[in-house]
């Protein structure tokens, strides 16, 4: 029988929560997860271009990070060292996705049923529903057709708003570079959308509601499985 969730009324901070969690502390790690969720998800969307391959590469990443929390010294944000791993997972992920030839579509619409969140605050009827929904996978898509280099950092500094030297520090690049992409990424989307994407952005690649518990009830599960003794 797998480890029950406690009640979380320890220090909340990045390495409180780590320590506890690395202790077995079950409730503590969801509540790493459920901090971080967004942010990972939209990173190892950025490189693997599809909903289901980044879903399943942060739910990998987690279970992993479970297994290291130990050595997390709180030397940087916990968020980064996540980040770190989901990113080394993503990578990983898309170059055995193309040795097996396989083409991920960038036109695709977002995943047919999952949240929508309005663009601007208020009621709205259904059809502006209707229309701020096709906004938002607009936007996703043309931030998927972004070159990968570009798109990475945008999301990064744009959709999570990292500084640039976090950024630059996450993915091993100079400042300098981080600048230089961050500027072409914003004015490629400019010239695409022909209008202004900054008030748009925040709920492109939404990580909340369904998605989020599921992705949290299955690390959950993996980690309470019995683990097979060695042979």
């Amino acid at each position: 029988m797998g480890a029950q969730p406690q009640h979380v009324t320890a220090d909340d901070g990045d390495l409180g929560l780590a320590r506890r969690a690395a202790a077995g502390e079950i409730a503590a790690f969801e509540r790493i997860m459920r901090k971080n969720n967004r942010m990972l998800f939209r990173t190892a969307r950025a490189i693997l271009h599809d909903d289901a391959e980044a879903e399943d590469c942060v739910q990998s990443a987690y279970l992993s990070a479970y297994r290291a929390l130990g050595s997390f010294a709180g030397d940087s944000k916990l968020s980064t060292w996540l980040a770190r791993i989901v990113i080394n997972e993503a990578i990983g992920r898309s170059r055995r996705i193309a040795r097996r030839g396989t083409v991920v579509s960038i036109d695709h619409p977002s995943e047919e049923g999952g949240p929508v969140h309005a663009l601007v605050s208020g009621e709205a009827g259904p059809e502006e529903e209707a229309m701020r929904s096709e906004l938002r996978r607009l936007i996703e898509r043309r931030i998927d057709a972004l070159p990968d280099t570009f798109r990475t950092v945008f999301v990064l500094r744009a959709l999570e708003d990292l500084s640039v030297e976090e950024t630059a520090a996450l993915l091993g690049i100079p400042e300098a570079t981080v600048r230089t992409r961050f500027f072409r990424a914003r004015g490629l989307l400019r010239e695409a959308l022909a209008r202004d994407v900054d008030t748009t952005l925040e709920d492109a690649f939404a990580f909340d509601g369904d998605r989020c518990n599921r992705l949290v009830a299955a690390v959950l599960k993996s980690l309470a499985a019995p683990v097979a003794p060695a042979t």
